[in-house]
């Protein structure tokens, strides 16, 4: 158990977010970004599986085979792209639903900040991508939060967070079009 680690963790986690929400103007987004983790429910997990450069729901996802805290946590903040799965009526299945845009770009900031406390000194503008590239999340999401989330991240390694947060507060926020 790891309480101390993880509260640090997690606390430098929340405050790097509501750092990069304050800079696209998602104020509140970035005050109540991931409370659900000092919950019993995520925490206690998040102390016993934590290592430090990797999420501990990995590491309980490996010795149970799921993870409680995730499954707690998805469904309970909707800037995780998992929250919006929905039955769709017409083929009677579970499916990805397009993210609203204002979760959408505090999933950015979420992403970019995880990469950062994770990645620490290596942390580079190509993480969050490189990061997405090397999974199979990105076939879990609807297409267009995909494209979406891809074009702002490839922009992010090739044009530096500056210019992307200017991006995400002049043109995503405002609902104009992008990625196409």
């Amino acid at each position: 158990m790891h309480p101390v680690k993880h509260f640090i963790t997690i606390t430098k986690h929340r405050h790097a977010v509501l750092r990069h929400c304050f800079r696209v103007g998602l104020y509140w987004q970035g005050l109540t970004h991931d409370l659900s983790k000092y919950s019993l429910t995520e925490f206690l997990p998040g102390a016993k599986y934590y290592q430090g450069t990797r999420s501990p729901n990995a590491a309980e996802r490996e010795e149970r085979g799921y993870s409680t805290a995730w499954i707690h946590h998805k469904g309970r903040n909707r800037h995780h792209y998992e929250y919006w799965n929905d039955l769709n009526l017409k083929t009677s299945r579970y499916e990805s639903v397009e993210m609203p845009t204002k979760y959408f770009a505090e999933m950015v900031m979420d992403r970019v900040a995880a990469c950062k406390i994770y990645k620490g000194k290596n942390y580079t503008d190509a993480s969050a991508l490189e990061y997405l590239q090397s999974s199979a999340e990105s076939y879990l999401m609807h297409p267009e939060t995909r494209k979406k989330l891809e074009y702002i991240l490839t922009m992010l390694r090739d044009k530096g967070e500056k210019e992307t947060f200017r991006f995400i507060r002049k043109v995503v926020l405002k609902g104009l079009p992008f990625g196409e």
